[in-house]
């Protein structure tokens, strides 16, 4: 049976008002603020009015390392929620808002897929509420900001040679990595080299999802560090009067987005923190929202369990204080079989189709890389559910593999259907994670705060990573000592590395052992609240390839917007 495209599937939904949506949690609609008739902003006075009311099931969705086509954790996150309408309960769904540079990319959106998205696609794709042009705004208001401070004189003595703020701009576009400002004459500026990011991976946009409440919001833009004196002392966006201005212009972005699955199911949609140097989890405010209204509350959290799961843990829930109730680990065939080491998946081209034969042998041959991440979920005291993400191409013994797997090491496992048939898809997978969340919760961080920084860094690497120990280039150890010296050494640790390998290294599959984890770089967001090691090269404005999906995305006369996917 062929599915129809994920657009035909999401313009043919039957959406319910936003009022309905949000009599579903319990929400009272005095809280919501209106943008057109599908899409709605949540009054941050909701958390206080429903802090009363009991708490749900608080549930993260990671997976097993990806492929780099992804193995449908948005989609298992959506068709979870779903289905737990299906078993009598009622769930909430929370996921980030995509940026528009992949929508316009290779990767495409990130509304969900199949039978299992949040609806109106168009707009969770595109622009939403604006939350994204208010981080960039922000973000550039700083810029702008900075710049002029060191034409007006600089009296904070801040080192032109050590500016580490750059500028963002949600596109992919690879001709502004690298950009000098303040060219022409004396009165354009002072020259200085620059450059751009792309919006998610703004540490404003890492504030927003960390924030817990507006007097936070504007505390942490004061604390962003945008740069460093001749004598290594860090200067704030505060020091340079620039936070208030960012802080007004981040006031609505900070209001979570209310939107609905194609079941109706209620779903939050807010922030979208990059998922290699930043936590890659939705808003915080989001969850405190999620929390009281339903009796399961689903997240997702951004790549594998060794990098978005471990940030969810020791970033977001340290600083929430929220603790998970239990853990889906998504896997797929295919990405056992690719870490079984016998093929290779390239994103833009057809699977070899070696890899669509019947093999169970070659599942097993990559269950290193599943055993590893169960293991890492009860390293954080946490319950895993393994679910098993059926795809059309594969086989009864494959899914029965997996399961094997699974239980071997004392996790529940589940095959689910759900892109295929929706949340009714994903019942037993709703079944077996309520049971996990039933369990008695042992969540515990993985490090103290008072650990060194070096300290925190080896655990991760060693613990979650599996690695040997780490290297320290040069640089690195400078900046540790700099940071420690001005008072971040208390921060969390966010390691920028590959998402394709739990290791640092892209090319090692499974659950390698015997490396050392190199870290190269040391940046600090200071005012989100971490500090980010840098493992190989870590690009922060993406580019366009050959056929992006921006060749294809266009809009009918009526206004019917075709060619996203």
């Amino acid at each position: 049976m062929s599915i129809p495209s994920d657009l035909e599937i999401a313009q043919a939904a039957t959406l319910q008002p936003m009022d309905e949506v949000a009599r579903q949690m319990d929400l009272p609609t005095e809280f919501l603020e209106r943008h057109g008739t599908d899409v709605a902003k949540i009054e941050l006075d909701a958390i206080d009015a429903m802090a009363d009311r009991p708490r749900a099931k608080y549930v993260v969705v990671t997976a097993i390392t990806p492929t780099p086509l992804g193995e449908g954790k948005t989609t298992t996150t959506v068709g979870l929620g779903q289905a737990f309408s299906h078993i009598g309960k009622r769930g909430v769904v929370a996921i980030r808002q995509p940026s528009m540079g992949p929508t316009f990319g290779i990767k495409g959106g990130a509304a969900g897929g199949g039978y299992s998205q949040v609806v109106p696609m168009e707009k969770f794709n595109l622009h939403l509420t604006g939350d994204f042009h208010a981080v960039t705004s922000a973000h550039n208001m700083l810029s702008a900001v900075l710049d002029n401070h060191l034409y007006q004189g600089n009296a904070v003595g801040l080192d032109p040679y050590r500016v580490t703020w750059r500028r963002v701009l949600d596109v992919n576009e690879r001709a502004l990595r690298n950009i000098v400002t303040g060219l022409g004459g004396r009165m354009d500026g002072v020259p200085r080299e620059s450059g751009f990011d792309i919006t998610s991976a703004s540490e404003v946009m890492a504030v927003l999802a960390l924030s817990n409440d507006l007097a936070e919001l504007r505390e942490r833009l004061g604390r962003i560090v945008v740069g460093y004196t001749p004598d290594g002392d860090a200067v704030t966006a505060e020091d340079i009067k620039g936070a208030g201005a960012m802080a007004a212009l981040m006031r609505d972005a900070l209001k979570p987005n209310l939107m609905q699955t194609l079941e109706n199911t209620p779903v939050l949609v807010h922030a979208g923190p990059f998922g290699n140097i930043a936590t890659g989890n939705s808003s915080i405010v989001a969850d405190r929202i999620g929390i009281h209204c339903g009796d399961f509350l689903v997240t997702e959290a951004g790549f594998g369990a060794d990098m978005g799961a471990e940030r969810f843990f020791n970033i977001k829930c340290r600083t929430s204080g929220m603790a998970p109730d239990a853990a889906v680990v998504v896997a797929t065939v295919r990405a056992l079989k690719v870490h079984s080491g016998n093929h290779k998946i390239v994103a833009g081209k057809d699977l070899p189709p070696a890899l669509l034969e019947e093999n169970p042998e070659e599942v097993h041959a990559g269950a290193a890389n599943l055993r590893k991440q169960i293991e890492n979920m009860r390293l954080h005291g946490v319950s895993p559910v393994v679910c098993i993400n059926a795809f059309p191409t594969d086989h009864p013994s494959e899914h029965a593999a997996i399961r094997e797997i699974a239980e071997s090491m004392g996790a529940r496992a589940a095959v689910s259907t759900h892109f295929a048939d929706g949340g009714r898809g994903a019942a037993e997978l709703a079944e077996a994670v309520a049971e996990a969340a039933q369990e008695e919760s042992h969540f515990q961080l993985l490090y103290p705060d008072d650990a060194t920084l070096r300290e925190k860094i080896e655990t991760i690497a060693t613990k979650v990573y599996g690695a040997d120990g780490v290297d320290y280039a040069p640089a690195a150890n400078t900046s540790i000592d700099l940071y420690e010296r001005n008072g971040f050494g208390g921060l969390p640790i966010c390691v920028a590395k590959t998402h394709l390998s739990i290791s640092s290294d892209p090319k090692l599959l499974g659950a390698p052992t015997g490396w050392r984890m190199p870290v190269r770089e040391v940046r600090a967001s200071v005012g989100a609240g971490f500090i980010y090691p840098i493992c190989g090269d870590m690009r922060t404005m993406p580019g366009l390839g050959k056929n992006p999906a921006a060749h294809h995305i266009d809009v009918k006369p009526d206004g019917t917007i075709v060619g996203l996917f």
